[in-house]
């Protein structure tokens, strides 16, 4: 490619190569970790880390959420997958000409609220507004910074041959909210996002020694990470399909409009890499939670897959889940 496209956002091969061989190469340092959700900061001592995102939806506001609350939820849960809880967050706006002030009220309202049941502050900002044409209403930048538990190091490089993953619930559902709130297919519902901060999630599992990596699965979903994890680590996934938690009207709008529910981003969902040994003490865990009650197993880190991510279909066969290139439909996180 010569020009950037949508799949360069998407979370797919085409944005992972972006990263890699424009700004990784370009702004490369002992600090930066292009395959991470947030890094230390060693030089300020301690156990802080820092987490960036940006966020663009249509529409702004949806059923279970709008922009604001997905942004701070998005920033503290990389945060809390890599182990640190968010403390402190900055805020950058950036408004189109025209949006009306009461829309602009509630996505801060929403933002203020999500915040408080983080128990993160917002200590800075910055405001800017772009001519009408130039923008999608709003565009709004995080950066958290969070305090990491003690001794806790997680990442892809700790990843083993079997090694067991998990899902804290049900997947696909932010990702079909938002395209039922567009009304561009001429299909309603009531699915509502997932968005969530994850902090109690992931602080059931910050003890269990054989924890070993966790992912929130925005964009490009479950598969994306599962890629993630392939490629980092050399070593094939294997995935029982039968065992992935997703709700039957989310099936059903995949269905109708030829998506698949393992590509489409959740905002309130976990995915844990962790030992066999831990594995159902981490399922027990979650299970007794609320937000974990649907939580599954859904498949292992298989050292004797030949560096693929093979999923084990409902009818007993086997297909190659593959990476994600170009994007499945407009952004949504």
């Amino acid at each position: 490619m010569t020009h950037i496209s949508l799949a360069h956002g998407n979370g797919g091969r085409y944005m992972r190569q972006l990263i890699d061989e424009v700004f990784a190469s370009q702004l490369a340092n002992p600090v930066l970790d292009s395959n991470a959700d947030a890094v230390m900061l060693p030089a300020l001592g301690g156990d802080l880390m820092m987490s960036v995102d940006g966020f663009t939806v249509k529409p702004l506001e949806f059923p279970g959420g709008n922009i604001g609350s997905l942004a701070i939820h998005g920033t503290v849960n990389d945060l809390a997958v890599s182990g640190a809880i968010a403390k402190y967050l900055s805020l950058s706006v950036i408004i189109e000409e025209g949006l009306e002030l009461k829309t602009l009220e509630r996505i801060i309202h929403g933002m203020a609220e999500a915040a408080n049941e983080s128990g993160v502050l917002i200590v800075c900002g910055d405001t800017k507004v772009v001519p009408r044409g130039e923008g999608s209403g709003v565009y709004l930048t995080t950066t958290g910074i969070g305090e990491r538990k003690k001794g806790l190091s997680l990442g892809l490089k700790n990843i083993c041959s079997g090694d067991q993953i998990l899902v804290s619930g049900p997947l696909g559902d932010h990702g079909t909210a938002i395209m039922l709130a567009r009304e561009q297919f001429g299909l309603k519902g009531n699915i509502q996002s997932d968005s969530a901060n994850v902090i109690a999630l992931c602080e059931a599992l910050y003890d269990l020694p054989g924890l070993r990596f966790m992912r929130d699965p925005t964009r490009g979903g479950l598969a994306t990470v599962l890629h993630e994890i392939n490629q980092a680590t050399k070593l094939g996934l294997r995935i029982q399909q039968a065992n992935i938690p997703i709700r039957d009207p989310v099936n059903t709008v995949c269905e109708m409009l030829g998506y698949d529910p393992l590509y489409l981003a959740c905002e309130g969902r976990v995915v844990a890499v962790i030992s066999i040994d831990d594995a159902k003490k981490a399922l027990g865990r979650w299970r007794a939670m609320p937000e974990g009650a649907d939580s599954h197993l859904i498949g292992e880190v298989d050292g004797q897959v030949v560096s693929r991510v093979v999923l084990e279909t409902e009818l007993g066969g086997e297909r190659m889940l593959e990476e994600l290139e170009d994007d499945p439909l407009p952004r949504i996180c």
